[in-house]
C-alpha cells in the first residue's frame, strides 16, 4: 500500500473576502506525478499557495494532511521543514541577495531542523555545483543574486535546483512551463523526472498539455470555480488539447 503524502478534504479558502476555493478535495500518494488544469481562475494557483501556507489566504473549512499530520494553519516556514516545496509561477527576484548564500542559509536551516550537520561555504559550493551541474544550470548563476537579471528559463531552473537541494518530499511546480522554450521544457523535465522516487511525489499545476509530454502524470484532475470536478489518466489531458475544456465538462 503506497504511503499518503498529501490528503485535502473539503477546502474552502478566501483572499480578501473571496471565496476562491469551494470544496477541494485531493489525495497523493508517494511516487506519484498529479496534474491539476483548468480555466483561468479556475483556483489551481490558489490552491498551491494554500497548500504552501501562504498568509494573505485564509482557510475557512475543511483540512490539508501531510503524512497524516494536520497542517491547515502551521506556518509556511513549518510545512517547509515538514516537507514540502513549491515552485512558483512568477519567481521573484531578490537584490542583494546572492544565489548561492539564499541556497546555503534554505538548506542547512533544513539540516538544523533534521538534526543533521550544517555545511560550511566550502563544502555546500562541491554540493551546489554537483546539483546544478546535475540539471544542466550554468554555475555562474550561483554567484549572482537570487533572479536577478535571469530570464524566464534561468528563473525556472533555479527553482529546480532548489527542489534538488531541499529535496522535499512533496514538490508543487505551479506553470513550471510557462514562458519556456522547447529545449528548456525538455532539460527541465527530465530533471523533474529524475527527482522523483517512491519516496516523493510530484503536483503539476499548468494550462498545456506539452509539459505532459515530457512528465507524464499519474492522474489529471480539472478544477473549475474552486473545486475538482474531473479526474483521469494521462489521457484526459491530450483530450483537453483536442477538444478544450468546454467539452469535457459539459
Amino acid at each position: 500500500m503506497k504511503k499518503n503524502i498529501l490528503k485535502i478534504q473539503n477546502l474552502y479558502a478566501n483572499i480578501n473576502d473571496t471565496t476562491i476555493l469551494k470544496g477541494v478535495n485531493l489525495s497523493v500518494n508517494a511516487g506519484e506525478i498529479h496534474a491539476i488544469m483548468g480555466p483561468n481562475g479556475s483556483g489551481k494557483s490558489t490552491l498551491a499557495k494554500v497548500i504552501a501556507g501562504h498568509p494573505l489566504y485564509k482557510v475557512t473549512q475543511g483540512s490539508v494532511k501531510l503524512n497524516g499530520v494536520d497542517i491547515t494553519y502551521s506556518e509556511p516556514e513549518e510545512r517547509a521543514n515538514k516537507g514540502i516545496f513549491l515552485a512558483f509561477q512568477y519567481p521573484v527576484e531578490i537584490p542583494g541577495v546572492n544565489n548561492i548564500d539564499f541556497l546555503r542559509l534554505a538548506y542547512n536551516e533544513k539540516m538544523k531542523k533534521e538534526n543533521k550537520p550544517l555545511l560550511d561555504p566550502l563544502v555546500f559550493f562541491n554540493l551546489i555545483t554537483e546539483k546544478a551541474q546535475t540539471i544542466g544550470m550554468n554555475t555562474q548563476f550561483l554567484t549572482r543574486n537570487v533572479n536577478e537579471g535571469f530570464s524566464g528559463g534561468e528563473k525556472k531552473r533555479n527553482e529546480i535546483l532548489q527542489m534538488a537541494l531541499l529535496n522535499n518530499e512533496l514538490s508543487i511546480l505551479d506553470e513550471t512551463d510557462s514562458g519556456l522554450d522547447i529545449d528548456a521544457l525538455k532539460s527541465i523535465s527530465k530533471s523533474i523526472n529524475s527527482f522523483l522516487d517512491s519516496n516523493k511525489a510530484i503536483v503539476l499545476i499548468t494550462h498545456y498539455q506539452r509539459l505532459l509530454d515530457y512528465i507524464v502524470p499519474d492522474f489529471v484532475h480539472i478544477m473549475q470555480e474552486g473545486q475538482i470536478i474531473h479526474t483521469g489518466n494521462a489521457d484526459l489531458a491530450k483530450k483537453l488539447e483536442k477538444n478544450g475544456y468546454q467539452n469535457i465538462l459539459n
